[in-house]
Parts: C-alpha cells; structure tokens; sequence
C-alpha cells in the first residue's frame, strides 16, 4: 500500500454495461451474504459499517449553502457571526459551527495571508482569485456507537460535487482540540475539498456534548439542544447521573454542566484512532451508496474500495494525533499517507530518546504526557508571567502593578512555599519559575507565550484532561472543579442565557471556558467563583486558585488512589510509533507553547526510527516562528512575531499528494526558517511570500535534521 500510486486502476473499473449485467445477476443471488462470486472476481454488497446509526443527509448547491463556507463564503467567514433565532434551526447551527471552527483554526486577517496565501477563494494549486470559494456537494451525519448508545462518536463525510469516482480518494479530517464534528473543516476539511477528495470528519467522541444538568437538556447530533431523558440515545452526550443524582448534585452545585470529553467517563482518547478508522469505513460507504451499482432490492455494490482509493490522514492538534494513531492501528491498509500539523501525541516512557538542538544541552526527559506537562504548566505559567523577561512584553502580558500582577505574585509566593519555586522576592520566584519551565522541556522561543496561554487555554485543559483520564464522573467535582455560566462578580449564581446555551453547537469547542460556561473553581475561600479570581485557603490569598492547581499536578506526581487511576487512563493513550512504514509528514511549529515539540513530535520521529528502522519513511518539518495557535495571529504581539503555520501544513498535505499520485520523493527532515512581518503589534504588516520559504526539496546541510542512533539532531 505504501507505493500504491500508480495503481492499476483498469483492474478495478467496470464499463456501465458490465456494470449493469453484473447488477441484474447480482439481484438474484439473494440470501445474506455481502460477498457475491461472479467469474474471476468478487464483488460485495455495500453495508453499513458495524455500530454506525443515525445516518442523515443533505445536499447543498453551492451558492446559498456549502460544504465549506455554509453559504458564506471567503468574505462572510471573516465578517461577524451568523445569527441564531430563538430556537435555532439546524441549519442555522451548523452554519454557526463552520464560521466558528474555521476561524479558531486559522488567521481570518487579510494581511495575516487570509485570501492571498490561504482560504476558500485560494484554488488547491495556490492561486489566489476573486470568488467566495464555495463548494457544492452532499454531507453525511451518522453515529458511531459501541452498542452502548453512550459512546456516540459524531461521523461526517463530505463528498464535493468534483468527487471522481474514477480517481477516488479520502482525506480525514478529526477534530483539532476537543472540538465537535466541524472541528477541521478549515484544515484537512478545506484541503480535500479543494482536490475534490472526500473528507472523512469525526469528533473523535469529545465534541460539543454539553448536559444543562439543572434543566435537564441535552444536544442532538444536529446541534438542537432539548430534553436529556426524551432524547435518550439520540443524546450526543448525558452525564450517567440517576433522577436522584443529579437532583442532589443540582442542590448542592446548582446551574451546573457536564462537558462530554471532561465528563463521559470513556476516556475517549485512547479510541481516536480507532475513530478516525470507522469515519474512514463510513466514508467508503457512503460513497458506495452513491457510485456502487445498483441491485434490483436497492442496495449497492463496493466499486470504490481500499485497492483503488488514495487515503490520507491528516489533521492538525488532537486531530492530527488521531491521525497518527489510527495509521498504527491500520491493519486492514486503509490509510496509504499521513501529513499532520502540530500533533499531540504521547508515547510510552522508556528507552534512549535524546533530542540535541544545535550546542544546546541536550533534552533527555522522552515524549512527556500531556496531562504531566499541562498540570506542570498550570502551576508555573501565571508566575512565569511576570518573569524580568517577559512581563508586560508578552502578548496579554501582566502589566506590572495591575491587579493580575499582583495575583500572580501571590501565585508565586505560594509556589516559593511549596518549594516549587526558588528565590526570596517575586522577581526571583518569577525568574525560576520561567527558568524551570525552560528546563522541562519548553524552548526559550515559548517565554513570551506562557502568559497568553495560562490566561486562554492551560487551566481548562488541566481540568478537562484531569477528569477524562480520571474517568471521572461530573458529581466527583474533581479538585473542586466545576463548569458553569457566571455573573459579574464572577460567580454561578444564576442560570445561563438560554440563548448562549442554545447556540453552543456553533460556539463551543468542547474545553469550557465555552460560550458563556466558565471554569469553575468551587474550593474558594467565599464561595464557588471563576477560576480566575480564586483564593485558596492555603494562603489566604488570591492566586489564580492555586490550591485547585496544585491539587490537579498531584495527581500526576502523588500516590494516591486518585493518582493512580489518573495515570492508569494516561497509560490508555500511550501510542507505539510504529506507522508500518506508511509515508508520513510531520509539521511542527518551534515556538509552539502547547504542545511543545521537545514532548511531543521529536521524541515521536526518533521513536518511529527506533521502531521501525530502515522501514520509516517519516520526515520531520520544524518551522521558525510559528506556534500552535494561528487564530491568535490576530492578536497584538502574535501578529509581529509568528507566521501562519497553516500554510506549512497546506504544503505537507501538497507534498504527501504529490508522492502517493505521482511516486514525487518527500522532503527530507529539516528546520525551515520562516520571516515574520514585524512592525507595531496589533499593526503587522502585510504578509508576504518572502516571509515563508518552501519546504527544501535539498536542505541545506546547516538546516537537516537527521537522527543518529538513539539522538535527533536538529539546528539552532
């Protein structure tokens, strides 16, 4: 499978009269078999892959609705959001979903690249025209269940109006983050697309299930949000509380909600590759059902098959780990190349991995769990912030004096008791606190970011991740941790606008802060608040609820019961890097402060290398300043320092095209060093293509990354 194209596709075709008379001989064989013998070949009935329900569908013309844009197009992805009626449509969420997970992936700015270098009016060749890139086409819903009606994985395939059945393939589009099914379709969604590909999406079982526990309301693979009980299996997610339960949870936490990829208690990470197998299975179907022949009871035959189909994996984030992970599993050969961008992935400790970055020292710590290095994060980050450094410098910096200043201080201060910190000022407790991140793991290029991402991001991964692998259920309150909607002081008080929740299917990314649910610390001193403004009873203090934080690293580090289960759901997702010799571009950012390349793409190529030898055919890209958040790239101080990695992955994703349909060889392993736009922040300049040179296909030597034994070599 792995050099698969050209592949002798005369061998798979059939003339529309011999098409015809097989189907009319086929209709008479009856029974219950799929596999029908018919001279020197065999042919299946199309089925409907095992545990797949709730299949709809809908076709859109291009013009008022598309598979892309929703009917928006390139300019009404970049303007303000669709509205919703009070009790919205289907079609109104979903069209809020795609305006909403396309712009959380990319840079929607026009001098960021946004209709020039990238976007729905850039043709699959990069040339930028004049139109609003829409995209005509059918896209299939279904569930994918493990017989449980609890699990129900959402599945979408899009099959553009390009499709060739003639020259079929398959991109996979998981989702990035903890996102609903939408969730790459400004990614790998918009690339197949564009090739005229069908695109395979699936919300890998996280997704935007959110259960309204104090009104009992639960959301539909559609997005319409109604009740828990009467939805029953149609549910895309319900906590697994009795009547009693959540009566009694409601009372003592009122206004209350459980999240899906938090709260399912399935630990739905260590399936993702699995999942993104099964949208892979159901895109074959659904394309059968469309260009299989027909027989005379209405089913179809499997014309479009592995043998003849192109399938690539790919994905950004969460995404592209799933992808990862589900070319491992591969073993029936459904997947023939893998191009991912910025992956989480996490391999089992042990062995030899040593990474050496120019003359730097080098990092030796393996490929450390997410939940160990985001629990770690949690506690250092805010006072990191204020680092000599860093400061006010940083892009959502702490200004020294303001009042996130001064928590940050008392962050510090409490990390110095513990003896997490050294020093006997703030200014030395931040300093160490950033020198210690460094030393974990994080590159110097991440000292700017970590006050953004404390502030966007690390605390509600924490958490969430904290109760997936704990599998823990929505009453535990893990660590004190809830999620609601707050008022202006900050607290649960009241119920949430059931116009915000309603819309949640379009809005949310299924990692609270979401919409208007907010990370909930309920341990403070005072009374349930938002995280944020937290005081912990340790020190009497407000420190960004250090007490919560420091309860959540414990159950990494302690050995506790609690402890223990938490690293037992970790080990679930441990993965083995052996791709089976499946051609596979990998692209990182260097700056990337969420999931560092030190803990998670490097030590995953040397594993690949030491597990398969001279069979990996992976290749490693390191771009210069880029880092994982391109959607940030509007904001000021990100705009002059970073470049869209997006279009990094747009050129793997061309590459791994090229090698599979035309045998191109791949670029090999090397850094490439990018320009950024510079200027006022919140003023950048335009981008240009000067600022973003090609991936090599002859690197200089002072660019290669190469591996040496149990070493990964990279420059400076």
């Amino acid at each position: 499978m792995a050099t698969l194209h050209p592949r002798p596709y005369a061998l798979y075709r059939r003339t529309p009269a011999l098409t015809t008379l097989m189907a009319l001989l086929l209709a008479g064989c009856g029974g219950g078999s799929t596999t029908i013998g018919f001279g020197s070949g065999d042919y299946e009935v199309n089925v409907l892959p095992a545990g797949v329900r709730a299949v709809s569908s809908l076709s859109v013309d291009g013009n008022t609705d598309d598979l892309l844009t929703a009917g928006l197009g390139r300019a009404g992805l970049a303007g303000a959001a669709p509205t919703l009626s009070a009790t919205p449509t289907a079609a109104e969420l979903r069209r809020l979903a795609i305006y909403s997970n396309y712009r959380a992936l990319v840079d929607i700015t026009a001098n960021g690249g946004y209709g020039t270098l990238y976007g729905p009016n850039v043709s699959a060749e990069g040339v930028a025209g004049t139109g609003d890139g829409k995209i005509a086409g059918t896209e299939t819903l279904a569930y994918a269940d493990d017989g449980s009606g609890t699990q129900n994985v959402t599945m979408m395939v899009q099959v553009p109006a390009s499709f060739s059945a003639s020259s079929p393939c398959i991109i996979t589009a998981s989702s990035s983050g903890s996102r609903g099914v939408y969730g790459a379709i400004g990614t790998a969604g918009e690339w197949g697309l564009k090739r005229g590909c069908a695109v395979a999406y699936t919300d890998k079982g996280t997704g935007t299930g959110v259960h309204d526990l104090q009104n009992n309301i639960a959301t539909a693979i559609d997005g319409r949000r109604s009740d828990a009980t009467a939805l029953g299996t149609a549910s895309n997610f319900t906590a697994r509380l009795t009547a009693a339960e959540r009566t009694a949870f409601n009372t003592a936490t009122p206004n209350r909600f459980a999240v899906k990829h938090a709260h399912s208690e399935q630990n739905p990470e260590k399936d993702w590759g699995a999942h993104t197998l099964k949208a892979v299975e159901f895109a074959f179907w659904v394309l059968n059902e469309r260009f299989g022949a027909t027989l005379a009871d209405g089913r179809r035959t499997k014309t479009i098959t592995p043998a003849n189909t192109l399938v690539i994996a790919s994905s950004v984030s969460n995404g592209a780990g799933a992808a990862l992970a589900a070319a491992e599993q591969d073993s029936a050969g459904l997947i023939d190349g893998v191009a991912v961008s910025e992956p989480n992935i996490q391999i089992a400790p042990g062995g030899t991995l040593s990474i050496q970055r120019g003359s730097q020292p080098a990092y030796t710590a393996g490929s450390r769990p997410l939940y160990d290095y985001f629990s770690y994060a949690h506690l250092l980050q805010p006072c990191a912030a204020i680092a000599s450094s860093t400061g006010a410098a940083a892009p959502l910096g702490f200004a020294a004096g303001s009042g996130s200043a001064l928590v940050a201080a008392n962050r510090c201060a409490a990390l110095a008791a513990a003896g997490l910190v050294s020093g006997t000022t703030t200014q030395a407790r931040a300093d160490d606190a950033l020198a210690r991140l460094r030393a974990y793991g994080w590159e110097a290029e991440s000292d700017l970011l970590h006050t953004s991402h404390w502030s966007l991001a690390t605390p509600a991964i924490a958490a969430t991740y904290a109760n997936t692998y704990s599998r823990a259920r929505v009453s535990d309150n893990l660590c004190g941790f809830s999620f609601a909607a707050v008022g202006a002081d900050g607290r649960p008080a009241a119920p949430a606008a059931p116009a915000a929740i309603a819309g949640l299917f379009g809005t949310g990314n299924g990692v609270p802060p979401t919409g208007p649910i907010q990370l909930i610390w309920n341990n403070s001193v005072g009374g349930a608040i938002n995280h944020g403004l937290g005081t912990s009873a340790s020190t009497g203090q407000a420190d960004f609820s250090y007490d919560g934080a420091n309860c959540l690293r414990q159950l990494w580090t302690a050995q506790t019961a609690a402890a223990t289960a938490l690293r037992a759901g970790v080990a679930e997702v441990y993965r083995s890097a052996n791709l089976r010799g499946k051609p596979t571009l990998i692209v990182h950012g260097r700056s990337d402060t969420l999931i560092p390349t030190n803990f998670s793409s490097r030590p995953y190529v040397l594993r690949n290398a030491q597990v398969e030898g001279a069979a990996s055919r992976v290749r490693y890209i390191e771009v210069t300043n880029a880092q994982h958040f391109d959607s940030f790239l509007g904001l000021a101080g990100y705009d002059t320092r970073f470049i869209p990695l997006h279009v990094y992955f747009n050129r793997a994703m061309d590459a791994m095209w090229a090698h599979l349909r035309t045998n191109a060889p791949l670029p090999p392993s090397q850094v490439v060093r990018t320009t950024p736009r510079g200027g006022t922040p919140g003023a950048a300049p335009a981008i240009t293509p000067a600022s973003l040179p090609a991936i090599a296909a002859s690197p200089a030597a002072g660019d290669r990354i190469t591996i040496e034994g149990n070493t990964l070599r990279l420059p400076d």
